[in-house]
């Protein structure tokens, strides 16, 4: 099992949660993002720098992903990709997604696009908090404890 990670917009508390998680479980752990990243040294993180571009980092994880991997995103339609190639996918605030959630995340998304899009305004996502992140903690812990 490999763990990509949809970088571009993942908190630094989350990279910093990943890279631990990389170098204790020796699971390697690629970034993918349009713009280099700092990461630690280590032969368990990896960069991958993609070219800009709508969803040129989503599609390249789906290329590279192999069955049974982990992806780390926000993004519900790369998470459904995801699903739909044999892969797992956690979000930034510990939510993860599975074949039972996932079409209705779809829904939710797109309804609350079409909202945006007739100039309804529905407010952002609030900012991540230290809940969220220990959320995400404990779904890998326990994802990585049941996957590995």
């Amino acid at each position: 099992m490999k763990i990509w990670v949809d970088a571009d917009g993942c908190p630094k508390a989350i990279k910093d949660i990943l890279f631990r998680v990389a170098n204790r479980t020796e699971i390697i752990t690629t970034l993918v993002a349009n713009q280099s990243l700092p990461i630690p040294p280590s032969r368990f993180i990896k960069m991958l720098r993609v070219n800009s571009g709508y969803d040129v980092a989503d599609n390249e994880i789906v290329k590279q992903l192999n069955e049974g991997d982990l992806v780390i995103t926000g993004d519900i339609p790369l998470a459904n990709d995801v699903i739909e190639k044999g892969g797992h996918a956690i979000n930034p605030r510990g939510e993860l997604y599975s074949l039972e959630n996932i079409k209705e995340r779809l829904n939710i998304r797109d309804f609350m696009d079409n909202l945006r899009a007739s100039g309804i305004h529905t407010g952002g996502s609030a900012p991540q908090n230290s809940r969220d992140i220990q959320n995400f903690a404990n779904q890998l812990d326990r994802f990585l404890a049941h996957h590995k």
